[in-house]
């Protein structure tokens, strides 16, 4: 990787990774935010299967508040909020001031809005925040390996997440599409016959659902 060491390597895939996690989660959760709030108790029980989280909730309200904020929930949105600013900080001078700010600014509005009933308002500035931030990158990192490797972590992410939403198939190539062009434009070393598996399952397989499970393993072990 030149001169990117392979501590830096693997804080960069995760920062895109948890950035990413942050950003799909919370906009799934939106969609999702109203039946919790106003439907029978247990609807966040499918949802924690679908991500294979364990289900440590007792009502709707608390997962609603837990899963989003809870400071002993390994789990949280917020923790991963904090887990891409600890890699994001260890990167300073590769990314720079300005990008770093928009995930210090993401995880400042995240920590404000534990303070409101009704957070939702105040996390569409989070997904505003992080969207600025992949913005700011693409203009502000220089170094086009540094780039490449967090949109790796990003895609690698989406995808997971995605698979195990069951997002429509054509939605699932597409992002597909741009992991493979992210990898190929990296010296990363990964599993081409985990990549060709996924291309299969993804874009050639009938019911890419059936195959949810060997879909989301060949990815999992993509760069181990």
């Amino acid at each position: 990787m030149g001169v990117i060491s392979i501590e830096k390597v693997d804080h960069l895939y995760w920062l895109g990774r948890y950035t990413e996690r942050v950003y799909t989660t919370l906009r799934i959760f939106f969609h999702i935010y109203d039946r919790l709030i106003e439907q029978p108790e247990g609807l966040y029980a499918e949802y924690c299967e679908r991500l294979n989280i364990p289900d440590i909730y007792s009502s709707n309200r608390q997962f609603v508040q837990s899963y989003l904020f809870g400071e002993d929930n390994p789990d949280s949105v917020l923790l991963n909020m904090k887990r891409a600013y600890d890699n994001a900080v260890v990167l300073r001078d590769e990314l720079s001031t300005t990008v770093l700010s928009y995930v210090q600014l993401a995880l400042d509005t995240f920590e404000s809005c534990r303070k409101t009933t009704a957070p939702l308002l105040e996390l569409q500035q989070v997904l505003d925040d992080l969207l600025a931030f992949w913005g700011s990158a693409d203009d502000y990192v220089e170094d086009e390996d540094c780039r490449n490797i967090m949109k790796c972590g990003k895609y690698v992410e989406r995808l997971d997440l995605c698979i195990r939403m069951d997002y429509h198939a054509k939605y699932l190539e597409r992002e597909y599409r741009k992991l493979c062009n992210r990898i190929g434009r990296t010296n990363l070393n990964y599993r081409e016959e985990n990549l060709k598996r996924l291309e299969d399952i993804l874009i050639h397989e009938s019911d890419p659902v059936k195959y949810r499970q060997e879909a989301l393993c060949c990815l999992g072990g993509l760069f181990q």
